[in-house]
């Protein structure tokens, strides 16, 4: 996938040679392959590098094929940051939503189970197999359509020592099956707000967040988006205690089986003067962490902030990258079995472009075979130049020592600017062939 990189997602070059078009078109069509199982892989990678870490567990929603006609498909992933260095430690989960049109029950009159919102529910559940795996503690980001009452109620809160990770029949859960007893699975909530809730004491949560006082100010650098530049902004911050009241719900039973109201903090985060004819700032961020301080709120914001590292994934994985839209191949099972290799593709570049700083200090192998290491450095020398600017600052076999490799084969000169992940993954796309000319060379001579 990532030797193709901007070729796009397509079998003919994936394949190389007539040979491997055929092999990789069985391989997508095979009934033993599936997209859960390339999920699976990826997801134990990434437990293997969450010990001692706070996780930032960011969810989102992308789709991939829509005709117009309520025909669609949507890709749902879950990935993995290191809360305190930025780095991208991988996959956590990804599952598909199709739709296929037709008259359907209004949500409010389906259980949760029947519903496409549930995604955000099982996707906590998942992030809760983290803790399991020796994360110290994970955090689930997610925007608005997020802002669901049980994602804050159902949550996985934590397992004593001795006490099984069951629940009541009919009682929806997050909680991943399967975890051995007394094991912590415990995860934190931040998601930004959608709706204006009813509070436990009647009133409303807009109406008693506007009346707060300024905890202090931060400022911060916001990236450019859809209808909006890159700029930066000072934004005032204040937080207070709230108990959401249980919303209603028209199945009875479901609704008995949630608490009655949940505790939790909220945070906002206004824009004071923002340019002329932009709009302003205005985050409301509903979280279970505790929010005391200014220092709670800017943290509180900056975990909030990383939630960009998914977009910029999405990025990747469509026309900036593997233009994953534009690939023909049928759905249901090949299709799927495409997009989670791209998923984990474009994971890989945005590893390299989370690290290229060094910050992290993540090992060379979370995305290359240790193996290549001695033509990574052998190419690696041939581009330095004689400034210090265009000398590799970073240490052989780090991941940061990488990405400037295929930053510089991307056409970064090393002057102007960082790399993004279109330039990373241009030049990782030249270093895999390098890599394969290289064993090619080697086979032939050892023949």
């Amino acid at each position: 996938m990532l030797e193709v990189g901007q070729a796009g997602v397509r079998v003919r070059p994936l394949g190389g040679t007539r040979a491997g078009e055929v092999r990789l078109h069985r391989f997508l069509h095979n009934p033993r392959v599936t997209a859960e199982e390339m999920v699976a892989s990826a997801r134990a990678r990434t437990r293997s590098r969450v010990q001692g870490r706070h996780v930032l567990a960011i969810q989102d929603t992308t789709s991939l094929r829509d005709d117009g006609r309520q025909h669609s498909l949507q890709l749902h992933p879950t990935i993995a940051v290191d809360a305190a260095d930025g780095a991208l430690l991988g996959l956590v989960h990804a599952t598909f939503l199709s739709r296929d049109g037709g008259a359907k029950i209004h949500c409010n009159k389906r259980p949760l189970a029947a519903k496409e919102s549930r995604r955000w529910l099982e996707a906590i559940g998942q992030a809760g197999e983290l803790r399991a795996a020796g994360a110290a503690q994970v955090t689930m980001i997610a925007d608005r359509e997020a802002d669901i009452y049980e994602d804050f109620a159902c949550r996985p809160a934590g397992v004593p020592a001795g006490v099984p990770t069951g629940v009541p029949a009919g009682v929806p859960t997050g909680v991943p099956t399967g975890v051995p007893t007394g094991v912590p699975t415990g995860v934190e909530v931040l998601i930004r707000v959608h709706h204006d809730r009813v509070l436990a004491d009647g009133r409303r949560l807009y109406a008693c967040t506007r009346e707060l006082a300024e905890l202090g100010r931060v400022d911060v650098a916001l990236p450019a988006s859809p209808g909006r530049k890159a700029r930066r902004a000072q934004l005032a911050l204040r937080a207070c205690r709230v108990e959401i009241k249980r919303p209603k719900r028209n199945r009875a039973a479901e609704a008995a089986s949630l608490p009655p109201s949940v505790s939790l903090y909220c945070v906002t985060a206004c824009e004071i003067d923002p340019p002329a004819g932009a709009e302003a700032i205005h985050w409301r961020l509903l979280t279970t962490h505790a929010v005391l301080t200014l220092d709670d709120a800017i943290r509180i914001i900056g975990f909030y902030r990383q939630r960009w590292i998914i977009e910029q994934m999405f990025r990747v994985m469509k026309t900036k990258g593997f233009d994953i839209e534009a690939c023909r191949v049928a759905a249901d099972g090949p299709f799927e079995n495409l997009v989670a290799a791209t998923l984990i593709a474009a994971v890989q570049v945005q590893q390299m472009v989370r690290d290229r700083d060094g910050a992290a200090a993540r090992p060379m192998a979370d995305v290359l075979d240790p193996a290549d290491q001695p033509v990574v450095e052998a190419v690696g020398r041939t581009l330095e130049g004689r400034t210090e600017r265009q000398k590799n600052p970073h240490r052989p076999g780090s991941l940061a020592y990488l990405a400037w490799v295929c930053a510089r084969l991307g056409g970064w000169t090393g002057y102007k600017g960082k790399p993004g992940p279109v330039v990373t993954l241009q030049g990782f796309r030249r270093l895999q062939n390098i890599i394969e000319g290289w064993k090619l060379r080697r086979d032939v001579c050892m023949q």
